[in-house]
Protein backbone atom coordinates (compact mmCIF):
# COMPACT_ATOMS: atom_id res chain seq x y z
CA UNK A 1 0.00 0.00 0.00
CA UNK A 2 1.72 3.23 -1.25
CA UNK A 3 2.02 5.81 1.20
CA UNK A 4 -0.26 8.46 -0.89
CA UNK A 5 -3.05 5.97 0.13
CA UNK A 6 -2.29 5.80 3.92
CA UNK A 7 -1.70 9.60 4.25
CA UNK A 8 -5.70 9.91 2.27
CA UNK A 9 -7.06 7.27 3.96
CA UNK A 10 -5.36 8.82 6.98
CA UNK A 11 -7.15 12.20 6.79
CA UNK A 12 -10.63 10.86 5.97
CA UNK A 13 -10.51 8.98 8.97
CA UNK A 14 -9.67 11.78 10.77
CA UNK A 15 -12.37 14.19 9.19
CA UNK A 16 -14.70 11.24 10.15
CA UNK A 17 -13.68 11.06 13.78
CA UNK A 18 -14.04 15.08 13.85
CA UNK A 19 -17.51 14.71 12.82
CA UNK A 20 -18.57 11.57 15.02
CA UNK A 21 -16.99 13.42 18.20
CA UNK A 22 -19.07 16.94 17.36
CA UNK A 23 -22.43 14.93 17.38
CA UNK A 24 -21.79 12.53 20.53
CA UNK A 25 -19.29 15.06 22.57
CA UNK A 26 -17.07 12.37 23.12
CA UNK A 27 -13.23 14.24 22.65
CA UNK A 28 -12.22 13.70 19.02
CA UNK A 29 -8.26 12.03 20.16
CA UNK A 30 -9.73 9.49 22.03
CA UNK A 31 -11.86 8.24 18.81
CA UNK A 32 -9.07 8.29 16.96
CA UNK A 33 -6.83 6.20 19.84
CA UNK A 34 -10.31 3.45 19.46
CA UNK A 35 -10.52 3.87 15.68
CA UNK A 36 -6.58 3.43 15.52
CA UNK A 37 -6.15 0.36 17.72
CA UNK A 38 -9.25 -0.99 15.80
CA UNK A 39 -7.67 -0.71 12.35
CA UNK A 40 -4.24 -2.35 13.72
CA UNK A 41 -6.00 -5.62 14.14
CA UNK A 42 -7.05 -5.84 10.38
CA UNK A 43 -4.92 -7.92 8.26
CA UNK A 44 -4.79 -5.74 5.60
CA UNK A 45 -3.12 -3.09 6.71
CA UNK A 46 0.73 -3.02 6.89
CA UNK A 47 2.64 -2.45 10.56
CA UNK A 48 3.44 1.55 11.02
CA UNK A 49 6.43 1.71 13.40
CA UNK A 50 6.37 5.03 15.55
CA UNK A 51 9.28 7.01 15.68
CA UNK A 52 10.03 9.22 17.82
CA UNK A 53 11.88 11.51 15.49
CA UNK A 54 8.81 12.12 13.41
CA UNK A 55 7.26 13.37 16.38
CA UNK A 56 9.84 15.34 18.11
CA UNK A 57 11.68 17.09 15.13
CA UNK A 58 8.78 17.14 12.87
CA UNK A 59 5.56 16.94 14.74
CA UNK A 60 6.35 18.65 17.78
CA UNK A 61 8.13 21.87 16.34
CA UNK A 62 4.98 23.32 14.15
CA UNK A 63 2.63 22.16 16.11
CA UNK A 64 3.96 24.05 19.17
CA UNK A 65 4.54 26.93 17.06
CA UNK A 66 0.57 27.05 15.80
CA UNK A 67 -0.16 27.28 19.37
CA UNK A 68 2.34 29.94 20.57
CA UNK A 69 1.25 32.11 17.65
CA UNK A 70 -2.35 32.28 18.65
CA UNK A 71 -1.61 32.90 22.63
CA UNK A 72 -1.89 36.67 23.32
CA UNK A 73 0.98 38.26 25.61
CA UNK A 74 -1.06 39.51 28.03
CA UNK A 75 -3.10 36.47 29.00
CA UNK A 76 0.29 34.98 29.82
CA UNK A 77 1.18 37.59 31.41
CA UNK A 78 -1.54 37.49 34.01
CA UNK A 79 -1.27 33.82 34.47
CA UNK A 80 2.24 33.54 34.46
CA UNK A 81 2.06 32.44 38.11
CA UNK A 82 0.24 29.62 37.76
CA UNK A 83 1.39 28.36 34.48
CA UNK A 84 4.65 28.58 35.36
CA UNK A 85 3.43 26.24 38.71
CA UNK A 86 1.83 24.19 36.35
CA UNK A 87 4.39 23.80 33.78
CA UNK A 88 7.79 23.44 35.68
CA UNK A 89 7.73 22.87 39.17
CA UNK A 90 4.72 20.35 38.88
CA UNK A 91 6.05 18.32 36.03
CA UNK A 92 9.51 18.25 38.35
CA UNK A 93 7.75 16.94 41.40
CA UNK A 94 5.24 14.16 39.27
CA UNK A 95 8.87 13.22 37.64
CA UNK A 96 10.17 12.46 40.74
CA UNK A 97 7.07 11.16 42.64
CA UNK A 98 6.30 9.11 39.66
CA UNK A 99 9.77 7.82 39.68
CA UNK A 100 9.88 6.41 43.56
CA UNK A 101 6.76 4.96 43.00
CA UNK A 102 7.58 3.17 39.81
CA UNK A 103 11.03 1.81 41.48
CA UNK A 104 8.93 0.21 44.66
CA UNK A 105 6.60 -1.02 42.10
CA UNK A 106 9.16 -2.26 39.64
CA UNK A 107 12.26 -3.10 41.79
CA UNK A 108 14.46 -4.19 38.98
CA UNK A 109 13.71 -0.46 37.54
CA UNK A 110 16.64 1.80 39.01
CA UNK A 111 15.22 5.47 40.61
CA UNK A 112 17.02 7.60 37.79
CA UNK A 113 14.86 5.29 35.16
CA UNK A 114 11.80 6.00 37.01
CA UNK A 115 12.06 9.20 37.09
CA UNK A 116 12.63 8.97 33.35
CA UNK A 117 9.07 7.73 32.60
CA UNK A 118 7.97 10.05 35.18
CA UNK A 119 8.63 12.64 32.94
CA UNK A 120 7.59 10.94 29.98
CA UNK A 121 4.27 10.92 31.48
CA UNK A 122 4.17 14.50 33.74
CA UNK A 123 3.11 16.92 30.55
CA UNK A 124 -0.17 17.04 29.95
CA UNK A 125 -1.84 17.76 26.29
CA UNK A 126 -4.57 20.43 26.32
CA UNK A 127 -6.00 19.53 22.78
CA UNK A 128 -8.61 17.50 24.28
CA UNK A 129 -9.62 19.73 27.08
CA UNK A 130 -9.33 22.90 24.98
CA UNK A 131 -11.63 21.74 22.40
CA UNK A 132 -14.36 20.31 25.29
CA UNK A 133 -13.86 23.46 26.88
CA UNK A 134 -14.38 25.79 23.66
CA UNK A 135 -17.71 23.41 23.18
CA UNK A 136 -18.97 24.23 26.97
CA UNK A 137 -18.25 27.35 27.44
CA UNK A 138 -15.45 27.30 29.78
CA UNK A 139 -14.24 30.69 31.17
CA UNK A 140 -11.83 32.22 29.45
CA UNK A 141 -8.80 32.97 32.03
CA UNK A 142 -8.98 28.65 32.88
CA UNK A 143 -8.83 28.10 29.07
CA UNK A 144 -6.31 30.28 29.19
CA UNK A 145 -3.87 28.81 31.84
CA UNK A 146 -4.84 25.15 30.17
CA UNK A 147 -3.25 26.13 26.65
CA UNK A 148 -0.26 28.23 28.66
CA UNK A 149 0.71 25.13 30.16
CA UNK A 150 0.73 22.71 27.81
CA UNK A 151 2.83 25.19 25.64
CA UNK A 152 5.55 24.93 28.16
CA UNK A 153 5.59 21.86 30.33
CA UNK A 154 6.85 19.65 27.19
CA UNK A 155 10.03 21.78 27.41
CA UNK A 156 10.28 20.97 31.46
CA UNK A 157 9.47 17.28 30.75
CA UNK A 158 12.37 17.18 27.95
CA UNK A 159 14.77 18.44 30.00
CA UNK A 160 13.69 16.27 32.86
CA UNK A 161 13.94 13.34 30.34
CA UNK A 162 17.31 14.43 29.57
CA UNK A 163 18.35 14.74 33.32
CA UNK A 164 17.10 11.32 34.19
CA UNK A 165 18.89 9.98 31.20
CA UNK A 166 22.14 11.03 32.03
CA UNK A 167 21.98 10.09 35.31
CA UNK A 168 20.75 6.46 34.97
CA UNK A 169 24.15 6.62 32.72
CA UNK A 170 26.10 7.36 36.11
CA UNK A 171 26.66 10.81 34.51
CA UNK A 172 24.71 12.61 36.99
CA UNK A 173 26.16 16.15 38.71
CA UNK A 174 23.77 18.61 40.17
CA UNK A 175 25.71 21.58 39.35
CA UNK A 176 26.55 20.60 35.86
CA UNK A 177 23.12 19.97 34.99
CA UNK A 178 21.75 22.93 36.61
CA UNK A 179 24.08 25.01 34.76
CA UNK A 180 23.13 22.76 31.47
CA UNK A 181 19.72 23.71 32.06
CA UNK A 182 20.36 27.50 32.84
CA UNK A 183 22.21 27.96 29.61
CA UNK A 184 19.89 25.76 27.50
CA UNK A 185 17.00 27.94 28.32
CA UNK A 186 18.95 31.54 27.83
CA UNK A 187 20.00 30.32 24.77
CA UNK A 188 16.13 28.89 23.78
CA UNK A 189 14.87 32.39 24.60
CA UNK A 190 17.52 34.11 22.88
CA UNK A 191 17.27 32.14 19.46
CA UNK A 192 13.52 32.53 19.66
CA UNK A 193 13.22 36.44 19.90
CA UNK A 194 16.48 36.69 17.31
CA UNK A 195 14.52 34.78 15.01
CA UNK A 196 11.18 35.44 15.40
CA UNK A 197 11.84 39.12 15.41
CA UNK A 198 14.07 38.57 12.01
CA UNK A 199 10.95 36.34 10.31
CA UNK A 200 8.62 39.68 11.36
CA UNK A 201 10.58 41.95 9.82
CA UNK A 202 11.34 39.71 6.61
CA UNK A 203 7.32 39.10 6.57
CA UNK A 204 6.87 42.82 6.70
CA UNK A 205 8.98 43.82 3.85
CA UNK A 206 7.09 40.97 1.54
CA UNK A 207 4.30 41.55 -0.75
CA UNK A 208 3.58 38.36 -2.13
CA UNK A 209 1.53 36.61 0.69
CA UNK A 210 2.58 33.02 -0.97
CA UNK A 211 6.46 34.00 -0.22
CA UNK A 212 5.61 35.37 3.47
CA UNK A 213 3.22 32.18 4.12
CA UNK A 214 6.57 30.15 2.77
CA UNK A 215 8.52 32.01 5.45
CA UNK A 216 6.28 31.62 8.44
CA UNK A 217 6.33 27.43 7.47
CA UNK A 218 9.51 26.96 8.06
CA UNK A 219 9.95 29.08 10.73
CA UNK A 220 9.71 26.48 13.60
CA UNK A 221 12.09 24.19 12.19
CA UNK A 222 14.49 27.58 11.29
CA UNK A 223 14.26 28.33 15.42
CA UNK A 224 14.41 24.61 16.56
CA UNK A 225 17.39 23.22 14.62
CA UNK A 226 19.42 25.68 15.66
CA UNK A 227 18.68 25.80 19.51
CA UNK A 228 19.23 21.91 18.94
CA UNK A 229 22.92 21.85 17.79
CA UNK A 230 23.89 24.58 20.13
CA UNK A 231 22.31 22.19 23.15
CA UNK A 232 19.69 24.44 23.94
CA UNK A 233 15.93 23.06 24.05
CA UNK A 234 14.57 23.59 20.72
CA UNK A 235 10.57 23.34 22.16
CA UNK A 236 11.17 26.39 24.15
CA UNK A 237 12.70 28.46 21.23
CA UNK A 238 9.89 27.70 18.98
CA UNK A 239 7.44 28.77 21.85
CA UNK A 240 8.81 31.93 21.91
CA UNK A 241 9.12 32.53 18.42
CA UNK A 242 5.73 31.66 17.88
CA UNK A 243 4.15 34.00 20.54
CA UNK A 244 6.79 36.81 19.50
CA UNK A 245 5.41 36.59 15.69
CA UNK A 246 1.85 36.09 16.65
CA UNK A 247 2.37 39.25 19.39
CA UNK A 248 4.37 41.50 16.54
CA UNK A 249 2.00 40.52 13.65
CA UNK A 250 -1.14 42.73 14.48
CA UNK A 251 0.86 46.12 13.71
CA UNK A 252 3.77 44.95 11.00
CA UNK A 253 1.54 42.37 8.79
CA UNK A 254 -1.57 43.14 6.24
CA UNK A 255 -4.48 41.48 6.91
CA UNK A 256 -4.24 39.10 3.89
CA UNK A 257 -0.89 37.64 5.99
CA UNK A 258 -2.73 37.28 9.32
CA UNK A 259 -5.54 35.36 7.53
CA UNK A 260 -3.46 33.07 5.65
CA UNK A 261 -1.17 32.40 8.34
CA UNK A 262 -3.93 31.63 10.70
CA UNK A 263 -5.95 29.41 8.63
CA UNK A 264 -3.04 27.53 7.36
CA UNK A 265 -1.50 27.01 10.74
CA UNK A 266 -4.91 25.92 11.97
CA UNK A 267 -4.97 23.27 9.30
CA UNK A 268 -1.90 22.35 10.00
CA UNK A 269 -2.26 21.55 13.30
CA UNK A 270 -5.65 20.06 12.88
CA UNK A 271 -4.58 17.55 11.37
CA UNK A 272 -0.95 16.54 12.61
CA UNK A 273 -2.05 16.70 16.44
CA UNK A 274 -5.01 13.98 15.36
CA UNK A 275 -2.92 12.06 13.01
CA UNK A 276 -0.28 11.39 16.03
CA UNK A 277 -3.52 10.25 18.36
CA UNK A 278 -4.41 7.72 15.28
CA UNK A 279 -0.73 6.24 15.05
CA UNK A 280 -0.53 5.85 18.91
CA UNK A 281 -4.15 3.80 18.48
CA UNK A 282 -2.34 1.82 15.66
CA UNK A 283 0.95 1.04 17.91
CA UNK A 284 -1.37 -0.28 21.22
CA UNK A 285 -1.44 -3.60 20.01
CA UNK A 286 1.58 -4.38 18.81
CA UNK A 287 3.22 -2.69 21.75
CA UNK A 288 1.28 -5.49 24.32
CA UNK A 289 2.27 -8.13 22.26
CA UNK A 290 5.61 -6.68 22.39
CA UNK A 291 5.21 -6.53 26.35
CA UNK A 292 4.05 -10.26 26.57
CA UNK A 293 7.16 -11.33 24.25
CA UNK A 294 9.98 -9.90 27.10
CA UNK A 295 8.07 -11.75 29.43
CA UNK A 296 5.61 -9.32 31.70
CA UNK A 297 2.09 -9.19 32.05
CA UNK A 298 -0.04 -6.92 30.53
CA UNK A 299 -2.07 -6.75 33.58
CA UNK A 300 1.10 -5.32 35.69
CA UNK A 301 1.72 -3.15 32.82
CA UNK A 302 -2.09 -1.88 33.45
CA UNK A 303 -1.64 -1.95 37.11
CA UNK A 304 1.56 0.03 37.11
CA UNK A 305 -0.07 2.56 34.52
CA UNK A 306 -3.30 2.37 37.19
CA UNK A 307 -1.08 3.80 40.08
CA UNK A 308 0.85 6.24 37.96
CA UNK A 309 -2.16 7.99 36.67
CA UNK A 310 -3.59 7.98 40.54
CA UNK A 311 -0.58 9.90 41.88
CA UNK A 312 -0.51 12.12 38.94
CA UNK A 313 -4.06 13.13 39.37
CA UNK A 314 -3.18 13.41 43.27
CA UNK A 315 -0.18 15.55 42.78
CA UNK A 316 -2.10 18.00 40.38
CA UNK A 317 -4.80 18.58 42.59
CA UNK A 318 -2.03 19.19 45.52
CA UNK A 319 -0.54 21.51 43.19
CA UNK A 320 -3.59 23.28 42.05
CA UNK A 321 -4.98 23.81 45.55
CA UNK A 322 -1.42 24.93 47.01
CA UNK A 323 -1.52 27.29 44.11
CA UNK A 324 -4.50 28.93 44.54
CA UNK A 325 -4.54 28.97 48.76
CA UNK A 326 -1.12 30.92 48.16
CA UNK A 327 -3.14 33.46 45.76
CA UNK A 328 -4.69 35.07 48.85
CA UNK A 329 -1.57 36.36 49.59
CA UNK A 330 -0.73 38.05 46.29
CA UNK A 331 -3.66 40.22 46.34
CA UNK A 332 -2.47 42.59 48.81
CA UNK A 333 0.87 42.17 47.09
CA UNK A 334 -0.47 43.84 44.00
CA UNK A 335 -2.39 46.39 45.80
CA UNK A 336 0.58 48.02 47.24
CA UNK A 337 2.08 48.10 43.95
CA UNK A 338 -0.90 49.98 42.49
CA UNK A 339 -0.84 52.27 45.55
CA UNK A 340 3.03 52.67 44.91
CA UNK A 341 2.73 53.79 41.02
CA UNK A 342 -0.70 55.70 41.74
CA UNK A 343 1.49 57.94 44.35
CA UNK A 344 4.07 58.46 42.32
CA UNK A 345 2.27 59.06 39.13
CA UNK A 346 0.48 61.97 41.38
CA UNK A 347 4.13 63.76 42.27
CA UNK A 348 5.33 63.50 38.75
CA UNK A 349 5.44 67.71 37.24
CA UNK A 350 2.92 67.53 33.51
CA UNK A 351 5.58 67.93 31.89
CA UNK A 352 8.00 65.28 33.44
CA UNK A 353 8.56 63.19 30.14
CA UNK A 354 8.01 60.19 32.16
CA UNK A 355 4.61 61.12 33.20
CA UNK A 356 2.85 59.55 30.49
CA UNK A 357 4.94 55.97 30.73
CA UNK A 358 4.21 55.86 34.14
CA UNK A 359 0.04 56.78 33.93
CA UNK A 360 0.33 53.89 30.95
CA UNK A 361 1.48 51.41 33.64
CA UNK A 362 -0.88 52.72 36.16
CA UNK A 363 -3.58 52.39 33.76
CA UNK A 364 -1.95 48.60 32.83
CA UNK A 365 -2.19 48.23 36.81
CA UNK A 366 -5.91 49.07 37.05
CA UNK A 367 -6.91 47.03 34.17
CA UNK A 368 -4.64 43.72 35.65
CA UNK A 369 -6.65 44.37 39.41
CA UNK A 370 -10.13 45.10 37.33
CA UNK A 371 -9.36 41.71 35.52
CA UNK A 372 -8.66 39.71 39.02
CA UNK A 373 -11.90 40.49 40.30
CA UNK A 374 -14.25 40.24 37.56
CA UNK A 375 -12.23 36.46 36.67
CA UNK A 376 -11.12 34.47 39.82
CA UNK A 377 -9.82 31.43 39.39
CA UNK A 378 -12.55 29.77 41.71
CA UNK A 379 -12.54 26.77 43.31
CA UNK A 380 -14.76 25.65 40.66
CA UNK A 381 -12.34 26.55 37.88
CA UNK A 382 -9.45 24.74 39.72
CA UNK A 383 -11.15 21.29 39.92
CA UNK A 384 -11.99 21.53 36.37
CA UNK A 385 -8.00 22.76 35.93
CA UNK A 386 -7.02 19.63 38.09
CA UNK A 387 -9.31 16.99 35.99
CA UNK A 388 -7.76 18.56 32.05
CA UNK A 389 -4.97 15.96 32.76
CA UNK A 390 -4.98 14.01 29.39
CA UNK A 391 -1.69 12.96 28.08
CA UNK A 392 -1.18 12.89 24.49
CA UNK A 393 1.72 13.76 21.94
CA UNK A 394 4.76 14.45 23.97
CA UNK A 395 4.42 11.81 26.27
CA UNK A 396 4.04 9.22 23.12
CA UNK A 397 6.94 10.39 21.50
CA UNK A 398 9.30 10.36 24.45
CA UNK A 399 8.41 7.47 25.70
CA UNK A 400 10.17 5.90 22.52
CA UNK A 401 13.77 7.67 23.04
CA UNK A 402 14.16 5.66 26.56
CA UNK A 403 17.38 4.34 26.16
CA UNK A 404 17.86 0.49 24.83
CA UNK A 405 19.49 -0.06 27.92
CA UNK A 406 17.15 0.85 30.23
CA UNK A 407 15.80 -2.22 32.35
CA UNK A 408 12.37 -3.54 31.04
CA UNK A 409 12.28 -0.54 28.57
CA UNK A 410 9.36 -2.28 26.43
CA UNK A 411 7.09 -2.18 30.09
CA UNK A 412 8.18 1.25 30.55
CA UNK A 413 6.96 2.01 26.57
CA UNK A 414 4.01 0.06 27.74
CA UNK A 415 3.42 1.82 30.81
CA UNK A 416 3.91 5.60 29.28
CA UNK A 417 1.47 4.34 26.08
CA UNK A 418 -1.73 3.26 28.97
CA UNK A 419 -0.97 6.03 30.84
CA UNK A 420 -1.86 8.22 27.72
CA UNK A 421 -4.24 6.09 26.72
CA UNK A 422 -6.25 5.76 30.56
CA UNK A 423 -6.31 9.43 30.73
CA UNK A 424 -7.74 10.18 27.72
CA UNK A 425 -10.58 8.18 28.15
CA UNK A 426 -10.89 8.60 32.27
CA UNK A 427 -10.52 12.55 31.57
CA UNK A 428 -11.87 12.69 28.29
CA UNK A 429 -14.97 11.04 28.94
CA UNK A 430 -15.43 12.48 32.50
CA UNK A 431 -14.45 16.04 31.62
CA UNK A 432 -17.57 17.44 30.09
CA UNK A 433 -19.60 15.90 32.91
CA UNK A 434 -17.57 17.77 35.54
CA UNK A 435 -17.98 21.26 33.55
CA UNK A 436 -21.52 20.77 33.41
CA UNK A 437 -21.83 19.39 37.30
CA UNK A 438 -19.53 22.98 38.02
CA UNK A 439 -21.74 25.08 36.33
CA UNK A 440 -18.79 26.60 34.65
CA UNK A 441 -20.47 26.14 30.85
CA UNK A 442 -21.87 29.07 29.36
CA UNK A 443 -22.50 30.84 26.39
CA UNK A 444 -19.46 33.49 25.56
CA UNK A 445 -21.25 35.11 22.49
CA UNK A 446 -24.11 36.90 25.43
CA UNK A 447 -21.53 38.50 27.02
CA UNK A 448 -18.94 39.08 24.33
CA UNK A 449 -21.03 40.77 22.15
CA UNK A 450 -21.57 44.04 24.25
CA UNK A 451 -17.66 44.19 24.79
CA UNK A 452 -16.64 43.73 21.40
CA UNK A 453 -19.10 47.32 21.05
CA UNK A 454 -17.34 48.77 23.27
CA UNK A 455 -14.07 47.85 21.91
CA UNK A 456 -14.68 49.02 18.23
CA UNK A 457 -16.00 52.09 19.65
CA UNK A 458 -12.80 52.90 21.18
CA UNK A 459 -10.52 51.50 18.82
CA UNK A 460 -12.65 54.19 16.22
CA UNK A 461 -12.60 56.97 17.87
CA UNK A 462 -8.83 56.53 18.46
CA UNK A 463 -8.53 55.91 14.84
CA UNK A 464 -10.72 58.93 14.02
CA UNK A 465 -8.39 61.15 16.63
CA UNK A 466 -5.27 59.82 14.65
CA UNK A 467 -6.54 61.07 11.31
CA UNK A 468 -7.48 64.67 12.87
CA UNK A 469 -4.44 64.69 14.42
CA UNK A 470 -1.75 64.05 10.80
CA UNK A 471 -3.54 67.41 9.63
CA UNK A 472 -2.88 65.85 6.00
CA UNK A 473 -6.67 65.00 5.04
CA UNK A 474 -9.19 67.39 4.13
CA UNK A 475 -11.07 67.53 7.38
CA UNK A 476 -14.68 67.55 5.29
CA UNK A 477 -13.67 64.25 4.37
CA UNK A 478 -12.65 62.94 7.76
CA UNK A 479 -15.50 64.36 9.83
CA UNK A 480 -17.74 62.47 6.98
CA UNK A 481 -16.26 59.01 6.85
CA UNK A 482 -16.04 59.63 11.24
CA UNK A 483 -19.81 60.44 11.35
CA UNK A 484 -20.82 57.26 8.67
CA UNK A 485 -18.66 54.90 10.70
CA UNK A 486 -20.01 56.37 14.26
CA UNK A 487 -23.55 55.76 13.27
CA UNK A 488 -22.54 52.02 12.14
CA UNK A 489 -20.52 51.52 15.44
CA UNK A 490 -23.52 52.78 17.52
CA UNK A 491 -26.01 50.12 15.49
CA UNK A 492 -23.92 46.95 15.70
CA UNK A 493 -20.19 48.06 16.55
CA UNK A 494 -19.20 46.44 13.25
CA UNK A 495 -17.30 48.58 10.31
CA UNK A 496 -19.34 49.38 7.48
CA UNK A 497 -18.77 46.02 5.20
CA UNK A 498 -18.78 48.59 1.89
CA UNK A 499 -16.10 50.92 3.16
CA UNK A 500 -13.58 50.64 0.21
CA UNK A 501 -14.76 48.02 -1.59
CA UNK A 502 -14.16 47.53 -5.15
CA UNK A 503 -11.45 48.79 -7.48
CA UNK A 504 -9.48 51.66 -6.43
CA UNK A 505 -7.06 53.96 -8.44
CA UNK A 506 -3.54 54.40 -6.60
CA UNK A 507 -0.72 57.18 -6.82
CA UNK A 508 2.36 55.71 -9.06
CA UNK A 509 4.47 57.07 -6.94
CA UNK A 510 3.03 56.79 -2.94
CA UNK A 511 1.28 53.58 -4.07
CA UNK A 512 -1.69 55.16 -1.95
CA UNK A 513 -5.79 55.98 -2.98
CA UNK A 514 -6.07 59.19 -5.23
CA UNK A 515 -9.66 59.07 -4.25
CA UNK A 516 -9.33 61.10 -0.60
CA UNK A 517 -12.14 59.06 0.66
CA UNK A 518 -10.54 55.89 -0.03
CA UNK A 519 -7.30 57.46 1.18
CA UNK A 520 -8.56 58.20 4.57
CA UNK A 521 -10.44 54.67 4.52
CA UNK A 522 -6.78 53.19 4.65
CA UNK A 523 -5.80 55.62 7.11
CA UNK A 524 -8.61 55.14 9.10
CA UNK A 525 -8.07 51.12 8.97
CA UNK A 526 -4.02 51.98 10.15
CA UNK A 527 -4.51 53.86 12.91
CA UNK A 528 -7.43 51.59 13.88
CA UNK A 529 -5.03 48.65 14.02
CA UNK A 530 -2.66 50.88 16.07
CA UNK A 531 -5.24 52.08 18.31
CA UNK A 532 -6.40 48.23 19.04
CA UNK A 533 -2.81 47.08 19.61
CA UNK A 534 -2.49 49.95 22.18
CA UNK A 535 -6.11 48.38 23.53
CA UNK A 536 -4.67 45.23 23.91
CA UNK A 537 -1.27 46.14 25.34
CA UNK A 538 -3.06 47.91 27.83
CA UNK A 539 -5.39 44.94 29.40
CA UNK A 540 -8.73 46.42 29.77
CA UNK A 541 -10.37 44.68 27.45
CA UNK A 542 -10.72 40.87 26.91
CA UNK A 543 -8.54 39.10 24.38
CA UNK A 544 -11.57 37.39 23.25
CA UNK A 545 -13.01 40.54 22.42
CA UNK A 546 -10.08 42.22 20.92
CA UNK A 547 -9.49 39.11 18.82
CA UNK A 548 -13.15 39.31 17.30
CA UNK A 549 -12.42 43.25 16.92
CA UNK A 550 -8.89 42.55 14.59
CA UNK A 551 -10.64 39.89 12.69
CA UNK A 552 -13.04 42.28 11.65
CA UNK A 553 -10.95 44.73 10.97
CA UNK A 554 -8.55 42.15 9.27
CA UNK A 555 -11.94 41.43 6.94
CA UNK A 556 -12.64 44.41 6.17
CA UNK A 557 -8.87 45.28 4.84
CA UNK A 558 -9.56 42.43 2.30
CA UNK A 559 -12.76 43.66 1.17
CA UNK A 560 -10.75 47.18 0.30
CA UNK A 561 -8.22 45.92 -1.07
CA UNK A 562 -9.58 43.00 -3.57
Amino acid sequence: MSPLVLASGAVGIILLATALARRTGVATPLILVLIGAIISLMPAIPDIELQPEWILMGVLPPLLYASAVQVPVIDLRRNVGMIGWLSIVLVIVSAFGVGALVHLLLPSVPFAAGVALGAVISPTDAVAATAVGKRLGLPPRVMAVLEGESLFNDASALVMLKVATVAAAGGFSFLQLTGDFAYGVVIAVALGLAIGWVSVLVRERISDPVLSTSVSLVLPWLVYWPAEELGASGVVAVVVAGVLSGHLGLRRLSAQQRQIERTNWATIAFLLENAVFLLMGLQLVDLFLDVTRNQSSVGLVVGVAAACVLALVLLRVAAVAVFMRGARWRAPHRARRLAAVDAAVKGLDDSDPQRAKARRRLARLRADREFYRRAPITRKGGLVISWAGMRGVVTVAAALTLPVSTPMRSTLIAVAFTVALMTLLGFGLTLPWVIRRTGLGQDPSQSLHGEVVLVMRDVHRQAVSTLREDGDLDEEVVSGLAERLERIAKRDGLLARTLGAGPQEVDPETGEPVDPIRLAAVRYFDAAREALADERSLGAYSTEAIAQVQEVLDLEELRRTR
